[in-house]
């Protein structure tokens, strides 16, 4: 199994974005030491005291500069947002500065109001699906001169390395998504810890619907990786300890309260005492938006999930508030795991 991880550079409490960046570089140099397939970036706005992440394609050219092999990448760009043309320059860009090691999640969101006026979104798509289909293609067929040559576009060079593109994914948590991605012909990446119950149905719509890239933006075949947030620790009681965090914040997000992670014991307090240990097995029936375990259980945890949905990559999200215990956290999963440095 390959493992990966996806970082929304919390800050730190009473630290800045600055603090965060310095803890996204140490988090990502030890994910290369120790075997990790990839270091995304996520993109959120408007949390900038909580949440540092806003800007992955400035933070995946930084990290590029402080490792020497790990794949970096976004997780996701939103690409309601911009332009598909100069998403493709951004990317292929990276790309000449990091050759083949530049992924490129390609997902859309709406978030704060104030924020999508200010990004300048328009939130009233007639046929949203279709939108977002019609700008994921535009990027791929930018980045890799998938245009017929009769289109203007054809005539539209990138800054490009010698001989790499970047992967393209498309990512997301509903099967409409998978349906997207599977219509055309690239990489699927689902977010289990966002709509868990979800997850099997979207990877069967992906692989119903895969079409092989006509241009070759994509894989030969159905290619997917499961999202899922993980607290590792030393026994499976520990984590469960550690997994407060993630189960506090999504507590407060149900409640419409977002901001920064809460401490373990301060989650605990909000939860009313210590999350049980996930059990390992997982019931058949069961779809957790957040496990925990020691490495042994967290290896047997894994596999159970990405058996269930038949992908053997995963990529996972960790909300836990002390930096200290998300490194050990991620060392103890590559050990679980059995990831080779």
């Amino acid at each position: 199994m390959d493992v990966s991880i996806v970082d929304l550079a919390p800050v730190p409490a009473g630290g800045s974005a600055t603090d965060a960046y310095e803890n996204t570089v140490e988090l990502a140099q030890l994910a290369e030491k120790h075997g990790y397939a990839r270091y995304w970036l996520a993109e959120h706005h408007a949390l900038g005291d909580s949440i540092a992440s806003t800007t992955p394609e400035v933070l995946i050219g930084h990290l590029a500069a402080e490792t020497s092999s790990i794949r970096i990448g976004s997780g996701t760009i939103l690409l309601n947002h911009y332009s598909s043309f100069k998403v493709a320059e951004t990317f292929s860009t990276l790309d000449g500065l990091a050759p083949d090691r530049v992924d490129l999640g390609l997902g859309r969101a709406t978030g704060v109001p104030a924020a999508d006026r200010a990004l300048g979104t328009d939130r009233r798509k007639e046929d949203p699906d279709g939108d977002h289909a019609e700008k994921i293609e535009e990027t791929a067929r930018y980045l890799y001169d998938g245009f017929p040559s009769t289109d203007p576009a054809a005539e539209l060079q990138l800054a490009r390395s010698e001989d790499g593109v970047p992967e393209i994914w498309v990512l997301g948590s509903s099967p409409s998504s998978a349906k997207i991605a599977g219509e055309l012909g690239l990489r699927y990446c689902f977010a289990a810890f966002i709509r868990p119950t979800l997850a099997e149905r979207a990877f069967a719509v992906y692989r119903e619907n895969f079409e092989p890239s006509a241009f070759g933006a994509g894989p030969d075949e159905p290619t997917g990786m499961l999202a899922v947030n993980v607290a590792c620790g030393e026994t499976d009681e520990e984590a469960a300890r550690l997994r407060a965090t993630a189960e506090a914040s999504y507590q407060r997000m149900r409640q419409g309260v977002v901001g920064s992670l809460p401490p373990v014991e301060e989650a605990i307090d909000e939860l009313g005492g210590v999350p049980d240990p996930t059990p390992n097995p997982l019931p058949e029936d069961r779809w957790p938006r957040s496990i925990s375990g020691s490495p042994d259980t967290i290896g047997d945890l894994l596999e159970q999930l990405t058996d269930r949905v038949g992908v053997d990559e995963v990529i996972v999200q960790n909300l836990i508030a002390d930096h200290d215990d998300v490194l050990r956290s991620h060392e103890l999963l590559a050990e679980g795991i059995g990831l080779e440095g």
